[in-house]
């Protein structure tokens, strides 16, 4: 029903739209527009884009940095406790944290454009598959954690391998005699004092980076004082309001020339994630991607790959039709991302009802195929016994990005 009702108010203010310039062209302009329908899509996207920006981008990322700074905190208090002291309660806290962060970020991933690509931010926190022997060689290397500096300058001498989500997740679960993540909170004995340095200077760094996705869209001036205070700080102020520009495009310092072009970059975007989590994410592993690699295992430690992949296409669902709320097995996310008014399916089914059919299906049957997997990914990904589940979502991601065509082909033709 929900549905219905946003494609009918984009009927009627497609119809108010179109009778105003109509107006407007008769009594006003002395050589009146034939055509008036690209300035009707153009009023009708620009609500689209004002909704996703302000109730799908900024609000999935302020959930991000929100939850970024209770991992940090968390960490924080396995450091200031002290090695021998750490308790598998203060590990487990800091693990709740770094999954609800992890779902932020992974349900961001549709709009991996702007200061994701621009500020190296994507790179910087979720560069994968960790690099395992390079960060047991750090932890191992007695006077190179010996050197570890609380305030978290050594951080820039470390490679994105040994930063971001990935070594958090390194640090914070358990593995298995052979290797394999457990899901569970890392045995507390094994933190020494240098490892506690470690992990809350990695995860203050994550923090850093958070917030400056955050203040990058909302813009500096929509973000708490302690957020403002941080990025002042270390000199991370964003160049560029990019959910102004957005909301703006088509105006002089926007990034976009109109808000086609803007649409358009929403769905290569969401285009983009559906190709990473079939071809790479999923394929890679499974030997049925773009390489043959059964290390190219995405958080492979907290068990949450599937998780993971569930969330790039609930990106795109979001993107797309807006918020579904907890409906559809969509995760809670604390009442930051909002339900949209004037969604981009909306719009779509205005002009062809089949194709946003075939859009809004091909999302969900991503989503049911996904979560067909099973974990530990590490293992499931080349067990024959999974090997027709791993390929049909393979498969559904590719049907994600050929719908999506079908909605660029019908922009660009009104």
């Amino acid at each position: 029903m929900k549905k219905l009702v946003k494609t009918a108010s984009y009927m009627a203010m497609s119809a108010m739209i179109a009778l105003s310039l109509a107006a407007c062209s008769d009594e006003d302009d002395p050589n009146p527009n034939p055509n008036p329908e690209p300035d009707a899509q153009e009023q009708a996207l620009q609500l689209v884009i004002d909704d996703y920006v302000n109730k799908t981008v900024i609000p999935t990322y302020q959930g991000m940095a929100d939850a970024s700074i209770d991992l940090y905190e968390a960490c924080l208090a396995m450091r200031n406790a002290g090695a021998g002291n750490v308790t598998t309660a203060m590990v487990q806290t800091a693990c709740d944290h770094w999954e609800k962060a992890r779902r932020y970020w992974e349900l961001s991933e549709a709009w991996l454009y702007g200061p994701a690509a621009d500020y190296n931010i994507d790179p910087h926190i979720d560069t994968w598959p960790l690099d395992r022997t390079a960060m047991e060689n750090l932890l191992n290397n007695e006077q190179q954690m010996n050197n570890m500096d609380e305030d978290g300058v050594f951080i820039s001498t470390l490679g994105e391998s040994l930063l971001g989500f990935h070594a958090v997740e390194y640090m914070l679960y358990g593995q298995d005699a052979n290797g394999i993540g457990t899901g569970n909170p890392r045995d507390v004995s094994l933190y020494t004092s240098q490892e506690l340095i470690y992990l809350t200077a990695v995860a203050g760094d994550l923090r850093n980076q958070c917030i400056r996705l955050e203040a990058s869209w909302a813009g500096m001036d929509n973000v708490t004082t302690e957020k403002s205070n941080i990025l002042t700080e270390l000199e991370l102020e964003p160049t560029y309001d990019y959910g102004e520009m957005m909301c703006n495009s088509g105006n002089a310092g926007s990034l976009w020339v109109n808000y086609l072009n803007a649409v358009q970059e929403l769905i290569v975007g969401a285009q983009d994630i559906a190709d990473e989590v079939g071809g790479l994410k999923i394929g890679n592993p499974t030997g049925h991607g773009e390489e043959d690699d059964p290390d190219y295992i995405e958080s492979p430690y907290s068990l949450n790959s599937i998780e993971d992949f569930t969330d790039n296409i609930k990106s795109i669902q979001n993107a797309y039709e807006g918020y579904q709320g907890g409906q559809n097995g969509s995760p809670a996310t604390d009442d930051y991302i909002q339900p949209v008014d004037y969604s981009l399916s909306a719009y779509v089914a205005t002009l062809n009802p089949d194709v946003d059919a075939n859009v809004r299906d091909a999302i969900q049957n991503a989503i049911d195929a996904i979560q067909q997997m099973q974990e530990p990914f590490a293992q499931t990904a080349r067990d024959p016994a999974y090997d027709s589940i791993n390929q049909a979502a393979i498969a559904a991601c590719q049907e994600v990005t050929n719908a999506l065509d079908e909605v660029l082909n019908l922009l660009s033709n009104q």
